[in-house]
């Protein structure tokens, strides 16, 4: 699994947080253990309010637990990694809470503990807990034999194309897979040998090079998003100015956006309108699938949980139904029948747990499968939606080019009269579309 973890403080925010459904297909409040209340926001209300007798700011230790992708984990797995995590940073027996969360066809879990000790009225001081939970991780890697991400062999061998929550943002809002915009400015970069080769292929997929603040590298494109370079190719700051330059000989991001907007006819913004109204209802279509999927996954656990519900009541009854009451469960105690009975009704309830928990497991593992399955027609529909939309960055700097050169002939001749220059360019064809302007 890869383990993520942050000291933190604010626990009512994170506790909304965890119980959000808004970006997740299904939350679970799997455990709360060690506080009074068993609602989560209270929960951690209370760790908030113990913290405020001590000078500690960041008193919950919170963690992700994310197994590979395609790998569906247990719900015994996830809590015994959670333990193997618990004993290596030393907060056995710290209040905790256990919160499980479903998307895309995969399952992860949040860890979190509080770091007060009440007893104390000190926090625990957690070491080196990034080099630790590392070690954690290669050892489940190892241990259910996943493959093991590069980056987790070696730190050297990161992946250049991980992103920031800033980052999965502004892809959200452009429409592009945030991944896959990295993967174009890193092979821009790749492709090129200097600065005038990097703008060069830069241009072609839409983006203009400009000086950004601090005397960095920038490009922005025809929406006006601005995108650092040396994060968006996974390279750094140096490599970029030893490549390219100084870039104060580049344009301000404000006049690159302002000559945007000025070669940005109304031909080519209705063309721009009209792709991303036909993206926005594929994007439509995908989501009221998935949401059908999904809304019948929450009706199949909500009826497996209201039978266990009702047989775990049945069985509860027919269990304490077994212990004699009165003269007789005296007589009953003092021959040591009773204690047998109560064993048998302890062992019965123990079985009745797992069986409940190797039902509940068996159906999300399922559901799991389907998604999971679903989730492949989905990406393969959004990877060609996202090459549409990146061809139509292409073709929208191409036309906005070609604007560009009609308009300097047009000088040209006012200039010096009616004279013919060669035949005027043509504009792209798109691989999907065509665009007569």
């Amino acid at each position: 699994m890869i383990l993520k973890a942050k000291e933190r403080g604010d626990a009512p925010q994170l506790a909304r947080y965890l119980l959000d459904q808004r970006d997740n297909e299904h939350v679970e409040l799997h455990e709360v253990r060690g506080f009074i209340s068993d609602d989560l926001i209270d929960a951690f209300g209370e760790a908030h309010a113990i913290a405020q007798g001590t000078r500690c700011q960041n008193y919950m230790f919170s963690m992700s637990f994310n197994p590979p992708e395609g790998e569906n984990v247990s719900i015994e797995a996830f809590e015994k990694a959670i333990d193997q995590v618990e004993e290596k940073l030393g907060l056995q027996g710290q209040p905790r809470a256990v919160v499980f969360h479903e998307k895309d066809g995969r399952r992860h879990a949040h860890a979190v503990w509080s770091r007060i000790d009440h007893e104390r009225m000190r926090s625990i001081n957690i070491s080196h807990y990034k080099v630790k939970l590392r070690d954690v991780s290669r050892q489940l890697f190892l241990e259910y034999g996943w493959n093991m991400p590069r980056g987790l062999e070696d730190q050297r061998l990161r992946d250049p194309l991980s992103i920031t929550r800033a980052e999965w943002q502004q892809a959200k809002r452009i429409g592009l897979d945030p991944k896959e915009l990295k993967a174009v400015f890193r092979n821009a970069w790749e492709t090129s040998d200097n600065r005038a080769a990097f703008e060069q292929a830069l241009a072609e997929r839409g983006f203009v090079l400009a000086q950004g603040d601090r005397r960095a590298f920038v490009a922005v494109d025809y929406r006006g998003e601005v995108y650092g370079i040396a994060r968006k190719a996974g390279i750094k700051v140096k490599e970029v100015v030893a490549k390219l330059g100084d870039p104060t000989e580049l344009p301000s991001v404000d006049r690159v956006k302002a000559e945007i907007a000025a070669r940005m006819t109304g031909k080519i913004r209705k063309f721009i309108e009209q792709a991303e109204k036909d993206a926005q209802r594929r994007s439509a279509f995908i989501e009221f699938r998935k949401a059908e999927v999904v809304g019948r996954h929450v009706e199949e656990r909500r009826t497996l949980g209201e039978a266990h519900e009702k047989r775990w009541q049945a069985e509860t009854l027919a269990r304490a139904a077994r212990l004699p009451k009165g003269f007789s469960g005296i007589w009953h105690r003092l021959t040591g029948r009773y204690a047998k009975v109560k064993a048998q009704n302890e062992r019965e309830t123990l079985e009745s747990l797992r069986r409940d928990r190797d039902e509940k497991d068996a159906l999300i593992m399922r559901q799991l499968e389907e998604r999971q399955a679903f989730e492949h027609e989905i990406r393969a529909q959004r990877e060609a939606a996202q090459e549409e939309l990146l061809q139509l960055r292409e073709d929208v700097a191409a036309y906005m080019e070609l604007d560009r050169i009609d308009h300097t002939q047009s000088r040209k001749v006012e200039r010096d009269g009616d004279g013919d220059d060669g035949p005027r360019p043509r504009p792209p064809r798109s691989r999907r579309r065509r665009f007569d302007p």
